[in-house]
């Protein structure tokens, strides 16, 4: 297992700022490590960019669980229920990144990166928006979601799921919106909660990986990038309770945006 690991410590850096802004805007740092695996390695399958990306989520998402655990910011209810419906779409889409060309992926990818940015920055009432689910939620209490919310918290986490596990993102660039703009709940909560969501999703989709025999050829750098996340992540978790929410926001559209347009450029050039 050394052996393997050596060739890839120059990947520990890559992992730590993963790490560390994946757990600060609550995205799991997927949707920054799939764009730089696919630059860095450019004759990868995507299956196995995945797989690594998958792994590297799981643990930087257990570790900024842990950190968010210890602050009391996570709404279990809201994380129980989508990590249960995000179950099944995370094991469709493990299994469906076979079934793509790299270009096509990159163009998808790129093109859902661009379009949730485009949402997140021109999205109106957003600031009203972000205060009406600060004032509704203190006065409410953590996991106060009543049942309609809840199935439609489910339907959407199931779909998330399979897009997220499909392009190897873990899914925080898609929870975070759904839980602020959707369900009402503060940008600070959202990101913890969405961590706890990622680490339950990232786990089944590289479970699957596992069991199929994908995720052996990116064993090394999994484990590379794997160490640099996990002490990224105690970092931006305490990070996030020095920034305001909408600057959180504004970051998240600002890299949504830049991996999007430099995905797109290697697909259609």
């Amino acid at each position: 297992m050394l052996e393997d690991i050596l060739p890839f410590l120059w990947l520990l850096p890559m992992g730590l700022f993963t790490g560390a802004y994946g757990a600060l805007i609550g995205a799991g740092g997927g949707f920054i490590l799939v764009p730089a695996l696919l630059i860095l390695f450019p004759n990868e399958a995507p299956e196995i960019v995945t797989s690594i990306s998958l792994t590297v989520v799981f643990f930087n998402a257990l570790s900024g669980t842990i950190a968010y655990a210890r602050s009391q910011r996570i709404d279990y209810k809201i994380g129980v229920i989508f990590s249960l419906a995000t179950m099944p779409g995370a094991v469709l889409g493990a299994l469906a990144t076979t079934a793509v060309s790299r270009e096509r992926f990159n163009l998808l990818f790129g093109v859902l990166l661009l379009a949730i940015a485009a949402a997140l920055v021109i999205s109106p009432g957003k600031k009203s928006a972000t205060r009406i689910a600060q004032t509704s939620y203190r006065s409410s209490g953590i996991g106060s979601l009543d049942f309609a919310t809840s199935v439609i918290g489910a339907l959407v986490s199931t779909a998330f799921g399979f897009l997220s596990s499909f392009l190897g993102i873990g899914g925080g660039i898609l929870y975070v919106p759904a839980l602020v703009y959707l369900l009402r709940v503060p940008v600070h909560v959202a990101t913890a909660t969405s961590l706890f969501v990622l680490m339950i999703t990232a786990f089944t989709g590289s479970a699957t990986h596992f069991v199929t025999g994908l995720f052996h050829a990116g064993t090394g750098r999994a484990v590379a990038l794997s160490i640099g996340a996990v002490v990224g992540a105690q970092a931006g978790a305490v990070l996030s309770q020095k920034i305001h929410g909408e600057w959180i926001i504004r970051s998240l559209a600002l890299a949504l945006g830049l991996v999007g347009i430099r995905l797109l450029s290697q697909s259609l050039w």
